[in-house]
């Protein structure tokens, strides 16, 4: 059985400016990559035919990628908006932001296509779902900002929670842009059990620092042997994941256990570079002890 040591860490080597200023550093560039993207495509994140509506269209193509794409292309008179295959099954997924499901297989049979599957979203269901998928992210980050202000009553403990869940989203929210990752269902899901995670990791590091008995560094390293373990094992789960679905193709599990891969390292950082600075700055008021 892999068992994880959590190393202990002299935090009394760095100042409180030191320990905030890479994760605040990492956030800015994130932001910075999305506003950049929003001003570039007109959107923070590109986002899937299950939020712009569209089509997809699996056939099944022999032979090498190359020429594979060189015939998917000249058999359908639309332009497709993005073409992915999945080696293990030699099928191609295609999408479409135009043309109806029902001329999309006409054409790919009349070129002899094998078409395994199709299926379309329309642009206002698309536009409904995706307003229902983003309200549900905001509700839920808005709801764990008022239940960690309700658990904790003091002000910087909780922003200290709240900032870090914000980076645990907006740093994967970058990276997808970096990476080619669409916004979709799937991934939206992925950034609700951030949320999760990021919250989990926080509060216990400051019930252990605000709520039980012994030295802020006692504490603190008592919270990491939890912690740092708990996020270790996830992150190796879900690298495990992401890995067994690349191979195999199955693109959506690969775009979430990409998404917690990175957000959960984030996570870490996160919990334990800037929420920490923030408490002991709390707790010692300023004076790094």
């Amino acid at each position: 059985m892999i068992e994880f040591t959590v190393p202990e860490v002299d935090y009394t080597r760095y100042t409180n400016r030191q320990l905030a200023a890479i994760p605040l550093a990492v956030l800015a560039v994130a932001i910075l990559i999305i506003a950049g993207w929003f001003v570039m495509t007109g959107v923070p994140v590109n986002q899937g035919i299950a939020f712009t509506g569209g089509t997809e269209v699996q056939v099944a193509i022999d032979g090498p990628e190359a020429a594979a794409e060189e015939e998917i292309r000249t058999a359908f008179d639309a332009e497709p908006e993005s073409i992915r295959s999945v080696p293990a099954q030699s099928v191609y997924v295609i999408t479409f932001q135009s043309g109806g499901a029902a001329e999309l297989e006409q054409q790919a049979d009349a070129a002899g296509l094998d078409v395994r599957s199709i299926s379309s979203v329309s642009a206002s269901f698309g536009a409904d779902t995706q307003t229902l998928a983003l309200g549900g992210l905001g509700v839920a980050f808005l709801g764990m900002s008022l239940l960690v202000f309700a658990m904790f009553r003091v002000f910087v403990p909780s922003i200290a929670v709240v900032i870090s869940a914000f980076s645990d989203i907006v740093v994967p929210l970058a990276l997808m842009n970096l990476l080619g990752i669409e916004l979709s269902l799937g991934t939206v899901a992925a950034l609700l059990m951030l949320i999760g995670y990021s919250v989990d990791s926080d509060i216990l590091l400051n019930n252990h620092i605000l709520r039980r008995s012994g030295d802020f560094y006692e504490s603190t390293d008592r919270a990491m042997r939890t912690g740092v373990t708990m996020t270790l094992t996830s992150i190796t789960a879900m690298i495990v994941m992401t890995i067994a679905a690349t191979v195999f193709g199955i693109q959506l599990l690969a775009a979430i256990g990409t998404v917690l891969v990175f957000g959960l390292v984030t996570d870490l950082m996160n919990t334990y570079m800037l929420n920490l600075s923030l408490l002991r700055w709390y707790k010692f008021r300023g004076v790094a002890r």
